[in-house]
């Protein structure tokens, strides 16, 4: 059995991937900026296997140095951490596009000092793949496909703009430094809650199903079940012809699409009917996974099937 380290521990794709590794005999080390706050990382002590086979550690995105400890002696190094959603009026370089890009770049410090590491997988997007002019021209997308800065720039895509810059640095660095560096880049992830609060793209669905948020983006995207998500990770881990960047998508819908499709099934609730104005993230487009499955993922979940998984999680802890 190894031992892994996973970045931002409370984060949802990282809190599933922790489960999945103790599920699976490893020993894990996570990194949250709060190991004392029991609130959020209390759950994760809950998780089978974590009393024998979780260590939490206290690490920051900006601080340089911070994952020395959490990750020297560790086989493999899972980079998950990256702040998500960020409201417009606050400062988008301090809260996203820095943590992002300077926690990569820290984290990427760290494995290079750590001897152990055999392998690091970074959680990158989509969004680095699909923000660009000529989206619709040069569909179905794959990994030789790059997001645009400038498109990213134009229309406030902050989040693909981190992304993008953060992933382009760290096939730099390991270039440079010789680590073996696999990139993961899902599609916004659905599904079952497992911390007790939504985390950004779950609380993203729940505030269009209640009709909260005023409006739902007008966004056109690739969707993914976080169980899809946390295959294509283990896999990028231990699978030796695993290299490169792996995208992981299942369908490419608008979010009224999403709706339409939720309304039918949920009558009740009162979803949101107005469509954002943001620019830049609307064209129809397609994704192209087949690079992972040939790996040896399963067949990619359907759309119903994640955001089903998602409402009845909601339903089970009384959000909706």
């Amino acid at each position: 059995m190894g031992e892994f380290c996973v970045t931002g521990g409370t984060g949802l794709i990282a809190a599933y991937l922790i489960k999945s590794l103790l599920e699976n005999g490893h020993t894990v080390r996570t990194t949250v900026r709060c190991p004392e706050n029991a609130e959020k990382v209390g759950f994760l002590w809950e998780l089978k296997g974590a009393k024998e086979r979780l260590k939490i550690f206290e690490a920051d995105l900006m601080v340089q140095g911070s994952f020395d400890r959490a990750i020297q002696g560790v086989d493999g190094v899972f980079h998950t951490a990256s702040p998500v959603f960020v409201p417009y009026d606050h400062n988008v370089q301090a809260l996203l596009i820095d943590p992002c890009i300077k926690g990569t770049l820290n984290v990427l410090g760290s494995c290079t000092k750590a001897s152990s590491v055999r392998r690091v997988v970074l959680t990158s997007s989509c969004s680095s793949i699909r923000c660009r002019d000529d989206v619709h021209r040069v569909s179905p997308l794959n990994e030789s496909h790059w997001s645009d800065l400038e498109h990213c720039k134009r229309n406030n895509l902050w989040y693909a703009y981190a992304k993008t810059v953060a992933e382009k640095e760290a096939w730099k660095i390991a270039e440079e430094s010789g680590i073996d560096l696999v990139v993961v880049n899902p599609a916004f992830v659905v599904g079952p809650l497992l911390a007790p609060q939504p985390t950004s793209s779950l609380r993203l669905i729940l505030t269009v199903v209640k009709g909260l948020r005023g409006e739902y983006p007008n966004t056109t995207l690739g969707f993914v079940h976080i169980d899809d998500v946390i295959a294509a990770h283990i896999l990028a881990m231990e699978e030796s012809k695993a290299s490169g960047r792996l995208i992981c998508s299942s369908t490419v819908a608008h979010w009224s699409e999403i709706i339409e499709m939720l309304r039918v099934k949920y009558p009740s609730y009162p979803f949101e009917d107005r469509c954002g104005s943001q620019k830049g993230q609307n064209t129809p487009h397609s994704m192209n996974s087949n690079k992972i499955i040939q790996l040896g993922l399963s067949p990619l979940k359907p759309l119903d099937e994640m955001f089903d998984d998602c409402i009845k999680s909601f339903q089970d802890k009384g959000f909706l």
